[in-house]
């Protein structure tokens, strides 16, 4: 809402005149009013919902159409720069063949200057290709020959990094649900890779890109990395702030901010800096949906999940992950082949479902995944989620259905022999505990092995059995079973 609201007041006057115009033209006297509201009023949500006679899920739709449409203007008066300098490009042809040479020089260097401002090298390459041809006779023929081998190579360099960029994410989520050391080394290999491809040309383009793999490699990779001679991260945020600030028109750029959004939130929340990390969540958590599902080429969405649910479990608010998930996710498109994103996701509503005691609703959302999607890919992250699904037939006294799978999760854990499943091993004695009847002293034994789990060392894999919160009242559940 935070955001909606910022970008309103932030709207030039005429831009705000035309988009309120607009919808008054279509007949959307609500959305014309909010938008009024928001722009030239101080109420708060209740007061606009009474005003609007709306419920909470009627405004929050209201909200969205409107912030739709806005984004829908500001992205036409951004494309038709661009627009026009692509017809101008597909025009060429035309000038060429029906203009005097000084007029098709003229028109060519004008518009390759135009081009230049915008990074469009793919373009640039066309431009360079007649004024080469123009100048055939020239000295000059040399000099556009070279140009437009140059921008061959900086279009390919580009288009390699775009493809490293959308490699090294794919790859780290492998990396976080299996801890793969040759993941690990595979991931620090495109990190360099890429510093190398960026290093061959000024272009703020590739600084982008770059920027995008670096900061969350450094953040969660290479984790506190002591490297002096790399540029520090909080410099890399401003400098990209300062590019698309500059090249405000650009496309790509404009979609680009909710990933450094994101990376500025994590890079604060990483150094514990919630202060200011708290400047950025309520953005990325109101773009969640879209973030996950247009942005996977460019980053790793689903480590906000993973971030906002240490955040709200840090803050005692994690009830609340669980009553927005309706609106956050509306427009999330789930997609089973990007399989560590689809797991993160799910095992996050999961988690929001078991924060509200809702443990038939956990299971269903674990099994539905344990049944759609291959999982053997990540022996330890299905030993994670299995005990988490036994942890719900615990609670629910589902005694038969918990022996079965937790007979197969410790098939599965002998079988790998390693100490990456110390705390399951722990956590499985705790649910057997908590469901014995026999057992005395149920609460002392409980908590000797919730202090065993919290002293084995943490592996990047996410855990669902480390986001569950081992309070007074989670301990006093699982004392009462059994009886």
């Amino acid at each position: 809402m935070a955001k909606l609201k910022n970008i309103i007041r932030q709207l030039s006057h005429s831009d705000y005149l035309a988009i309120h115009e607009s919808l008054v033209e279509s007949n959307a006297d609500k959305s014309a009013y909010l938008l009024k509201a928001m722009r030239e009023k101080h109420l708060s949500d209740s007061k606009v919902m009474e005003e609007l006679e709306v419920n909470n899920n009627a405004y929050y739709t209201l909200r969205s159409r409107l912030n739709q449409k806005i984004e829908e203007y500001l992205l036409q008066q951004m494309e038709s720069p661009r627009t026009d300098l692509m017809k101008k490009v597909a025009n060429i042809t035309e000038v060429i063949f029906t203009k005097k040479k000084a007029i098709s020089v003229a028109y060519l260097q004008r518009l390759e200057k135009e081009l230049l401002d915008y990074d469009l090298s793919h373009e640039l390459i066309i431009v360079y290709k007649y004024l080469k041809k123009l100048h055939i006779n020239t000295p000059d023929s040399y000099t556009y020959s070279q140009l437009y081998n140059k921008h061959v190579a900086y279009t390919l360099a580009v288009d390699k990094a775009e493809i490293m960029l959308s490699d090294y994410f794919r790859k780290y989520g492998n990396f976080l649900l299996t801890e793969d050391e040759r993941e690990y080394y595979e991931l620090a290999l495109l990190n360099t890779e890429m510093a190398n491809v960026a290093n061959l040309y000024q272009s703020h383009r590739l600084y982008v890109y770059q920027a995008c793999m670096n900061i969350f490699h450094r953040l969660f990779v290479e984790e506190d990395s002591n490297d002096s001679e790399q540029e520090p991260i909080e410099d890399m945020l401003d400098n990209v702030q300062k590019i698309f600030t500059t090249y405000h028109l650009d496309a790509i750029y404009y979609h680009l901010k909710n990933v450094f959004d994101f990376l500025k939130h994590e890079y604060y929340n990483h150094y514990k800096v919630y202060r200011k990390a708290e400047k950025y969540y309520e953005d990325v958590n109101e773009d969640a949906g879209v973030l996950l599902s247009s942005y996977s080429a460019y980053t790793f969405p689903a480590q906000f999940l993973i971030s906002k649910t240490e955040r709200c479990l840090r803050l005692n608010c994690e009830m609340m992950m669980f009553e927005e998930n309706d609106e956050i996710f509306k427009a999330y498109e789930t997609d089973p082949d990007d399989e560590p994103k689809q797991i993160l996701y799910v095992l996050y509503r999961a988690l929001s479902c078991f924060y509200v005691d809702k443990y038939e609703e956990t299971a269903r959302w674990i099994n539905n995944l344990l049944n759609n999607i291959s999982l053997k890919r990540y022996p330890l992250a299905i030993i994670e989620i299995k005990t988490f699904l036994a942890l719900q037939y615990c609670l629910m006294n589902e005694e038969d259905l918990f022996g079965q799978l937790i007979n197969s999760i410790q098939r599965q854990i002998r079988i790998l022999e390693g100490n990456k499943t110390r705390h399951i091993v722990f956590f499985i004695k705790i649910m057997k505990t908590a469901l014995n009847e026999a057992k005395r002293d149920k609460e002392g034994k409980i908590r000797i092995l919730l202090n065993r789990i919290h002293h084995q060392e943490k592996s990047r894999i996410f855990s669902c059995v480390r986001h569950i919160k081992f309070d007074d009242d989670f301990i006093r559940k699982l004392c009462n079973l059994g009886k």
